[in-house]
């Protein structure tokens, strides 16, 4: 046995099992003309055919076989087919066991097989220690080392030996790492590090349990505790060049290994490991303390923009009552002034009796003052949020390492004014452009007065900061955006871009599409052919599309759901463990090993989706109290893990036969879901007004064809949907299968567009406003008469010349991971000086956007489809409703991590529902079927997998004693 267990019993088999797949037959087993010859220099048939399968077994997965192992019957007919022999011959073979020895022996001679031992076997180890500090999980290792056996054609050691290798080669990777962060630490630093977890700060906390306490806020005490934070964290002075050469990887795993353990817990563990934790925590969380001060701030000036213009809008509707007296005070004025004239009367002596001049007088102040007061801006009413800004804004200025590019010099200037607290004799605003409202403000205000010079400052500085033209030294999320944009050779040789390297052949292809698309539209037009729709006197006008569900559907529905058994959800979450696997991604998060309370596991996820927590479920469970699960979810959850085991249970579900009738995965829709927060919660709970007054955040989705949840993001309820669609098609291999990508109108940007295409994917966004979207066109003149009132404007073909390779780096970028799509497109659009790489994107966007609206009036098909794909996502929905029971709904999580957990476990328990429903959709078919009821297949496709009256999703939550139950989806 080896001393420490690394894999799990499916991830021996996948490493070591003899493959049954087709596929894998094919590739690793298919005999050469060679290998035909050595294996018919042996006499009989049953020792041909052992000499061909131990021969497949080194090649594939590498190893011997084991006496008496069972052979798949796959593998052997697929042997016997190409030997001409029967499967049975195989029966006799090795009943004298040296037969089996002399061919292994051959085998070797022939093939230069080694053993592993000896010189061939320390080089292994030497090996096995360079790549342990590179492999990202212990299967990763133990896939590397296998690999290379293969390669140097040695032969694989014992499972228990390569796991016990694999295992010591970990421990010691992570010894050095350590060892090589603490080495870098000097004496005094090292008590500095050793201090935080003796220091108390707030009367009953550690400064490390204070240090790591950084959420988003949006108020200004709110800053300054982060400014708090980040001062102390600066004043260690702890250079980063600490972790120089350590792994990204390995620093994740330090930095979320010190974010789980308590004060007590770091002081019991090595020093070299404690001063390394500590090390990567305080260089880690200071960045991401000051992207947090920076996204505070960001907050703010929003918070002070929504209230001036809920101020402006309040006066303007108290003016309402005045304005209406006013004119019918004008108006009774007119009149008398009319009957003045008609009966040849002195205008003077008719306004002097009624209303009098001194009433004329007031009302023309009166009216001055409501015409102010009605043209009036939300930048007059901005100076309300000074004291605020001044609060915390001077001393963030002086924390914050900005740096800037050359267009933002100017604003640059105006901050070190406003850093140094100082009065000067003259206010620049060169970093304000010569049409913006704020220069007419200014104008307007009392000298001495900077307030509003200020806080324009302070406008500023947020949005340079979400077009990259400032940006953090050190950062995660507000770093140089030229620095993190991959080089062009990293770019030109990224297998996702579907685009020509070369803009001019992208542009000759796009014009002669769009050529054609505008005579195919203008024929449909002249002709009145189009599908849904007309265009008239230049309008667009589109008809609703209607439903054409065949009428049996409902029917059948109903039939299958009532077919389906009744079953608790503890008992889904087993029998889909059993059958995918998916509780392996749980994997400790220090030592990497697999979870064996898988119990305790589900009941953890089980928590956090139906959103109870984990003191509610420990009440409600029979197997594990508080303190273990929380030990469990300390240790074994985190993102990436609930990432992978996602991925797993949509891979197995898109493997089930029911779910090919709904599609092969090559299209996807995306939605936001709002969820209710809790008004004292931190972490992005913000008012949509879309979704009422109380706070909330979003769930953004991605539902592939075949109704699997393969990704969902937290993003906070105000911000536009638009550059998220990108990152979960981009999560993982089912976003990157598709290849038609359907959204609502919120998730239509032209950036979007553009992005989408070069990497590969047909856009399909069902506008909500289409007919006001206007063409945009390489040669407006040449349009066809009947579409010119469509036209907006002219492609800028130079800018999109110009800029094409950044546009082609950028798109890497996204692939590569360095940063996610989101990010980059958020600065593409967040910012009115936009830089020519926004603007270029930008004109890519316009044209495929033109490309796009041309083929959807035309294909009343593609409407369709994307209708039909809304419509799964919003059905997920009404399942993800049903499953959050907990705490009346609310998610009530302080924390940003701790709302993420909660979404991200909620969708993967809809994907396990949803895998449950597919299996026993298709036994239910199969039991309609043999009952000799009709089921049409083309009904099928209008099945969901969605229902959820058949779980029982409240009371208590049993599970079986020993952790197992005869599972009934193999039945």
């Amino acid at each position: 046995m080896p001393r420490r267990q690394i894999l799990t019993e499916r991830q021996r088999s996948a490493l070591f099992d003899l493959p049954t797949d087709e596929a894998s037959l094919l590739r690793h087993y298919i005999l050469s003309d060679d290998d035909l010859t050595h294996i018919r220099e042996r006499r009989r048939a049953r020792n041909r055919f052992g000499f061909a399968l131990q021969l497949c077994a080194l090649r594939y997965p590498g190893r011997l076989l084991s006496p008496g192992e069972l052979i798949p019957q796959e593998l052997s007919r697929f042997l016997a087919a190409q030997l001409g022999l029967s499967v049975g011959d195989l029966a006799e073979y090795a009943a004298r066991e040296e037969t089996r020895h002399e061919h292994l022996a051959a085998l070797r001679t022939i093939y230069s097989y080694r053993s592993f031992a000896g010189r061939g076997a320390q080089e292994l180890r030497d090996w096995l220690a360079t790549q342990a500090e590179d492999a990202r999980s212990n299967e990763d290792l133990v896939r590397r080392f296998v690999e290379r056996c293969r390669q140097t054609q040695i032969i694989l050691p014992a499972i228990t030996t390569i796991e016990r290798l694999c295992a010591d080669a970990l421990v010691e990777a992570e010894r050095r790492i350590e060892m090589r962060i603490a080495e870098r630490l000097d004496q005094p630093m090292r008590d500095q590090l050793n201090a935080l977890l003796t220091e108390m700060v707030e009367g009953n906390i550690s400064r490390f349990i204070w240090l790591r306490k950084i959420e988003t806020g949006d108020n200004s005490a709110m800053a300054n505790r982060l400014l708090d934070r980040l001062e102390f964290l600066q004043n260690l002075a702890l250079d980063p060049q600490v972790l120089a050469g350590v792994p990204p990887h390995r620093v994740a795993r330090l930095r979320r290994q010190g974010e789980r353990y308590f004060t007590d817990g770091l002081r019991d563990i090595g020093t070299d490991r404690r001063l390394a934790t500590l090390a990567v925590c305080a260089v880690e969380w200071a960045a991401a303390t000051a992207d947090a001060i920076v996204e505070t701030h960001d907050r703010i000036v929003g918070k002070t923009w929504q209230e001036a213009k809920r101020l402006c809008d309040g006066r303007a509707a108290d003016a309402r009552t005045a304005v209406t007296d006013t004119l019918r005070a004008f108006s009774g004025l007119g009149m008398v002034m009319l009957e003045a004239r008609d009966d040849g009367t002195s205008l003077e002596a008719a306004i002097a009796t009624s209303p009098g001049w001194t009433e004329l007088e007031k009302l023309v102040a009166t009216a001055s003052q409501l015409t102010d007061t009605l043209a009036a801006d939300p930048l007059a009413h901005v100076t309300q949020g000074f004291h605020r800004f001044r609060r915390y804004a001077p001393r963030m200025l002086r924390r914050l390492d900005i740096k800037a590019a050359a267009v933002a010099t100017p604003l640059m200037e105006a901050i070190a004014l406003v850093r140094g607290k100082c009065d000067p004799p003259s206010l620049p605003t060169a970093f304000l452009r010569s049409t913006s409202k704020w220069n007419r403000h200014l104008k307007t205000q009392d000298e001495g007065d900077n307030r509003l010079w200020e806080v324009a400052v302070l406008f500023h500085l947020r949005d340079a900061f979400r077009s990259g033209d400032v940006w953090l030294a050190h950062s995660r999320r507000y770093a140089d955006l030229k620095q993190a944009l991959v080089p062009m050779a990293a770019a030109q040789a990224t297998a996702r871009l579907a685009v020509p390297f070369e803009a001019e052949a992208w542009l000759a292809d796009r014009k002669a599409r769009m050529s054609d698309g505008l005579k195919r539209l203008a024929k449909a037009a002249r002709t009145g052919t189009l599908p849904l729709g007309s265009i008239e006197d230049g309008v667009l006008h589109m008809e609703r599309l209607t439903a054409v569900a065949p009428k049996d559907a409902d029917e059948l529905i109903l039939d299958l759901y009532r077919r389906m058994p009744e079953v608790r959800i503890t008992d889904i979450l087993l029998d889909v463990e059993a059958a995918t696997g998916f509780a392996d991604a749980f994997t400790h998060l220090r030592t990497g090993a697999p979870c064996q309370d898988k119990i305790g596991l589900l009941n953890v996820m089980l928590a956090e989706g139906l959103n109870f927590g984990l003191r509610k479920m420990a009440e409600a469970s029979n197997t594990h109290d508080y303190w273990q699960l929380s030990r469990l979810s300390r240790w074994h959850v985190d993102s990436d893990a609930i990432d992978q085991a996602l991925a797993m249970v949509v891979a197995a579900q898109g493997r089930l036969p029911m779910a090919q009738f709904w599609g092969m995965g090559t299209s996807a829709s995306s939605d936001g879901q709002f969820f209710p927060t809790a008004r004292q919660g931190e972490a992005m709970n913000l008012v949509n007004a879309k979704y009422g007054n109380d706070p909330g955040l979003k769930a953004y989705t991605h539902l592939s064809d075949q109704f699997a949840p393969f990704a969902t993001q937290l993003i906070p309820a105000t911000v536009s949907e638009a550059p998220y669609i990108l990152d979960g098609l981009l999560m993982n291999e089912a976003g990157q299968r598709a290849w038609e990508q359907y959204a609502d109108t919120g998730g239509f940007t032209d950036h979007v567009f553009a992005t989408a295409s070069i990497l590969g994917y047909r856009f399909i966004p069902h506008i909500r406003d289409l007919p006001s979207k206007r063409l945009y066109v390489f040669n407006p003149a040449g349009t066809p008469s009947e579409l010119r009132g469509l036209v907006g404007g002219r492609v800028r073909e130079d800018l999109i010349v110009s800029n094409w390779p950044d546009i082609l780096r950028s798109a890497a970028t996204m692939v590569a991971g360095i940063m996610p799509p989101s990010q980059l497109l958020r600065k593409f659009a967040s910012y009115p000086r936009q830089h020519d790489l926004a603007l270029a994107l930008r004109e890519v966007g316009r044209i495929e956007r033109t490309l796009f609206i041309i083929e959807w009036i035309l294909d009343a098909d593609m409407q369709r489809r994307a209708r039909i794909g809304l419509n799964k996502g919003e059905a997920h929905h009404a399942l993800k409703n049903a499953l959050r029971i907990g705490r009346q709904g609310e998610i009530r999580d302080r924390t940003t991590e701790g709302q993420h957990y909660r979404l991200a476990a909620l969708n993967l328990l809809a994907a396990i529902i949803i895998y449950w429903n597919t299996v026993h959709l298709g036994q239910a078919v199969a039991q309609r079927s043999n009952a000799g009821l009709p089921v049409p297949l083309e009904l099928l496709s209008h099945i969901s997998p969605l229902g959820w009256a058949h779980i029982l999703l409240t009371g208590e939550y049993r599970w079986p004693k020993n952790g197992s139950r005869q599972s009934i989806l193999g039945r």
